[in-house]
């Protein structure tokens, strides 16, 4: 992450790190088909959608899925790496390549599963058009979701950023800013609760759902599916991609049944990848 992770956020997913570190006498995860795959998931919608699959799919499979709610983009990585996960979902592939980068571990994509389109939210105004000269807007402070959100802004035609800055993009990136906006980078799952003091903010679908905001309805604009890279994985230790009990989990999330789930339970919040 390029910022650190404010001290509350870090006290307060210290006990869940600890609580899937002590899962199991070793405190490590096992391959054994048979045991339970421990798996670090955010709550929405991938807990949600992991609690369909063990309550509807998986005793059927013959799998036993143990699930660890965290509320942060750290600790499931950090998990998994460390082993007191088997395997993690929440994550899209260009948060995954950064953190591999900046964190020298080595954690891989299994297969996709949704995408959650990122939209701009405000409670001020009722269109981009409609922010004021030197509007403050939000933008999560991870290096990938923030470049993200920028093209957002950019594709929306509220600011220009530099050729080629890409999925990196920061605000030393805009080149062309026509209402003076001012940035406020927070931590994603801070940007809902701090709507309210901002002109506008941009937001990941899982942490607005979460917030009782309805991407479909509420978004000012919403990301486009179409050819979008940043599709959420489930993601594992480089070597244990061929672990059973995980192929077994990615063909569930993958059914008929989880597809009609997503589209029943999230009406285009979230949208199958698959």
């Amino acid at each position: 992450m390029r910022n650190a992770l404010k001290f509350t956020s870090i006290l307060a997913t210290a006990g869940v790190a600890l609580s899937l570190a002590a899962c199991g006498s070793s405190g490590s995860s096992s391959s054994d088909p048979n045991a339970p795959l421990k798996i670090a998931a955010t709550p929405t919608p991938h807990g949600q959608i992991l609690k369909f699959v063990k309550d509807n799919l998986a005793e059927k499979a013959g799998l036993k899925l143990d699930i660890k709610e965290v509320t942060d983009y750290v600790t499931p990585n950090t998990a998994v790496q460390d082993g007191s996960a088997d395997a993690n979902y929440f994550q899209h592939v260009p948060y995954l390549e950064d953190f591999n980068k900046k964190n020298g571990t080595d954690i891989v994509s299994v297969e996709t599963v949704h995408l959650e389109p990122l939209g701009a939210y405000s409670k001020k105004v009722k269109s981009l058009a409609d922010l004021p000269d030197g509007a403050t807007v939000g933008l999560p402070n991870d290096a990938t979701n923030e470049g993200r959100a920028l093209k957002l802004l950019a594709d929306n035609k509220l600011i220009t950023l530099k050729d080629g800055a890409g999925t990196a993009a920061t605000p030393a990136d805009v080149t062309g800013n026509p209402k003076n906006l001012k940035w406020k980078e927070l931590e994603a799952a801070q940007l809902p609760r701090s709507i309210s003091d901002l002109d506008a903010a941009v937001i990941n679908g899982n942490y607005a759902i979460e917030a009782g905001l309805k991407p479909t309805t509420d978004a000012l604009v919403l990301e486009k599916a179409e050819n979008n890279p940043y599709a959420n994985i489930l993601a594992v230790k480089k070597g244990k991609e061929n672990d059973p009990r995980v192929k077994k989990l990615a063909e569930l999330l993958h059914s008929d049944e989880v597809k009609k789930y997503i589209a029943d339970t999230f009406q285009g919040a979230v949208i199958p990848a698959f």
